[in-house]
């Protein structure tokens, strides 16, 4: 005997409604309990009453750290400001700092960070922000340099939840609540201090010889594609970002050191075009803010053991800048040479 047709097609039908329906419901559960655990710490509803987060890399630790609410201010960019210490600069100035800094991003991601911060702290007293040659993009979209979870400091709902809807982030759902579980689990530094310099190490000698290389490497004479300018997109959202800034809130836009020989030699379009791009920037940011530039060549560069790279210095160029840094805050910088120009 033969099923009926009509029969099969509404048996059909009615397993497609139950399979969405149970897909739709699985998916609307799934959001419910990541929104209540709050993966990241973002301050959205939580089941998990724990602050902080577990260990992981300051892409996804910077929301918690970034609205924390015992921090007054923050330190802006990448690797290339990564060892400017929030301890030692809250010595030195009074302010209690976090460091915001986000290895392997650009000038895009950075404002998304400095305005996560600032969202949560309107009265911060400082901003200090790293602009390396990143920022002399030509590219009005300022794109990211690496993947980044941009949903995670967006303002809105419906990006988060979309966010939320990642196989990482439902990784990290179990990896918080088994954390939050445990008595005194081990937390991600609050300040978000990371000393690159034992990284560093563990790769090998300081002088192995394509690091060598890499401090020695000299610079090409002509720009790099795209940031030759004459316009560079970054310094009129800087300029909109210190518009935005309360009058209380002070602004230092470091410009961080890079190995000596790797310089653009004088008198070269590259060393134009890093000039044109710095003084856009300068100008975005003043009258109000201020400009501390370690990007030429300085007696306080030249050493054997300053540099991993090209790019990565070490402690003492790292004191030396937070001293200027503190200085260009209000405080005094003792043992450190006066703000340059």
């Amino acid at each position: 005997m033969r099923a009926d047709p009509l029969d099969l097609d509404a048996a059909w039908r009615r397993f497609a409604i139950r399979l969405v329906t149970a897909a739709a419901l699985l998916l609307a559960g799934y959001l419910a309990l990541a929104l209540a655990v709050d993966p990241y710490d973002t301050g959205r509803p939580r089941l998990v009453a724990r602050d902080g987060v577990r260990p992981q890399g300051p892409r996804t630790a910077s929301a918690s750290r970034g609205r924390d609410p015992a921090y007054d201010a923050a330190i802006v960019g990448n690797s290339h400001v990564q060892l400017i210490s929030p301890e030692r600069l809250r010595a030195a100035t009074g302010i209690p700092f976090v460091q915001l800094s986000v290895p392997g991003t650009g000038p895009g991601e950075q404002f998304l960070v400095a305005d996560y911060f600032l969202r949560h702290h309107p009265r911060a007293r400082a901003l200090v922000l790293g602009a390396d040659a990143f920022w002399c993009t030509g590219d009005p979209a300022l794109p990211p340099q690496r993947p980044f979870p941009s949903w995670l400091l967006a303002a809105d709902w419906p990006g988060y939840l979309r966010g939320l809807l990642r196989i990482t982030v439902a990784q990290e759902v179990v990896n918080r609540l088994g954390w939050a579980m445990r008595s005194a689990p081990r937390r991600a530094a609050p300040d978000g201090y990371w000393d690159y310099e034992p990284d560093y190490l563990r790769l090998g000698d300081p002088d192995m010889p394509a690091r060598v290389a890499s401090r020695a490497k000299a610079a090409p004479d002509g720009p790099d594609p795209g940031e030759g300018g004459p316009g560079f997109p970054a310094a009129a959202a800087l300029r909109a970002l210190a518009d935005r800034l309360g009058p209380g809130t002070a602004l230092v836009l470091v410009f961080p050191p890079v190995a000596p020989a790797t310089l653009p030699r004088p008198g070269t379009p590259r060393a134009a075009a890093a000039a044109a791009c710095r003084a856009a920037l300068a100008a975005a940011v003043a009258p109000r803010g201020r400009v501390v530039d370690w990007s030429g060549d300085r007696p306080e560069l030249h050493g054997p053991d300053l540099f991993f790279d090209g790019s990565h210095y070490r402690h003492p160029v790292a004191r030396r800048l937070e001293a200027d840094i503190a200085a260009a805050l209000g405080a005094p910088a003792a043992g450190a040479d006066g703000l340059r120009p």
